[in-house]
């Protein structure tokens, strides 16, 4: 298996309480190149000035899901890729550049100028790549940016929240400034979906729904590994594609969106959905069970792989490692002694 990590900004996460994708706005457009470095080495290699810890976290304290992800990875020994679809700050992770800039706030006439050509070239990389793929991402606000999506193409999906209360009524209030700023009405990008993503979506978005095409072209296996954001990723390739399509997510994010499995069904989505028994002995899992973070950099698809192969014990195990590693004063060369992508010694006690 091979994790893709589609790693980009929108300037829609600078509206106030729309995402918890970072301690506070400034430091947001930093938590994708975070996420890709903890993913590819296990830590932060590149600190946003003036910060002690560069471990993306939310408002509460809830560290970012590549710290899951990563746990995942190092017992279960994945192959990784970062695709750089508009990072708005450097990454010290290896990318595969799409040539994108970061998206532009909904409300602005267009929010992704080039969504056309992401599209294409993230189409031909998918095409390319050795599969089977989980394609995932990071971007704070992307949630808003996909209802606008799925709002434009005529969707009536839910989407979920890295906050413990969904803001919904504020992304709602977004997403028809949005429109009314582009011209459309709900659905008028219906039968022209790239339309919808140059409209009201973002480039990591763009992104995603072309690998997943392109894979699909080439009859690579394709899992969308993530949230209600990968809904709107579905609901872009569907009008070019309509291979088998699964999505694996977290039950964080099922039990917090009306009717996903509804959702699913009209996208001809085959969902997994993985529970994966945190509790609230430490830190690292106590907010996600309080409803924060709840997805995002893979997780639902990592955690379901784990699940698949009876590696949830070792993962929640290697979880506590990860954090520990991160933010319990080891700063910013916390990965330095990490195991290889690959190493299944969870049990250890180093680092806790």
């Amino acid at each position: 298996m091979r994790l893709v990590l589609v790693a980009g900004a929108t300037e829609v996460a600078a509206v106030e309480g729309i995402s918890a994708a970072g301690a506070h706005p400034a430091l947001m457009r930093h938590t994708p190149s975070a996420d890709a470095e903890i993913l590819t080495y296990g830590a932060p290699v590149a600190a946003p000035d003036g910060t002690t810890h560069p471990t993306p976290v939310s408002p509460e304290g809830c560290p970012t899901p590549a710290v899951m992800t990563r746990a995942a990875r190092e017992v279960l020994g994945f192959d990784a890729t970062v695709v750089d679809a508009g990072l708005a700050a450097p990454t010290g992770a290896p990318v595969v550049p799409l040539g994108a800039e970061p998206g532009r706030d909904v409300r602005a006439p267009e929010a992704v100028p080039d969504a056309d050509g992401i599209f294409d070239r993230a189409r031909r990389l998918g095409r390319s790549l050795p599969g089977p793929l989980v394609l995932a991402e990071t971007i704070p606000g992307g949630t808003t940016t996909a209802l606008g999506t799925l709002t434009a193409l005529g969707y009536d999906a839910g989407v979920s929240s890295s906050l413990p209360e969904n803001p919904l009524e504020l992304k709602r209030e977004v997403v028809a400034s949005g429109l009314d700023a582009s011209g459309l009405e709900p659905g008028d990008a219906a039968d022209d979906p790239l339309l919808a993503v140059r409209a009201m979506g973002d480039p990591v978005l763009a992104g995603v729904a072309g690998l997943a095409v392109g894979a699909l072209d080439s009859g690579t296996e394709v899992v969308l590994g993530g949230g209600t954001q990968m809904l709107a990723a579905a609901a872009v390739c569907r009008a070019f594609a309509d291979g088998p399509l699964e999505l694996a997510t977290t039950s964080f994010v099922a039990d917090s969106t009306p009717d996903l499995r509804g959702a699913c069904a009209a996208l001809d989505l085959d969902p997994t959905i993985t529970d994966p028994g945190f509790t609230d002995e430490h830190v690292a899992t106590r907010h996600y069970l309080a409803g924060v973070g709840k997805e995002g950099v893979g997780m639902g698809g990592a955690l379901a792989l784990a699940a698949e192969r009876g590696a949830l014990p070792a993962v929640r195990d290697r979880i506590r490692i990860v954090y520990d590693r991160l933010l319990a004063g080891a700063g910013a060369d916390a990965g330095e002694d990490a195991p290889a992508p690959g190493a299944t010694d969870a049990g250890t006690d180093d680092g806790r």
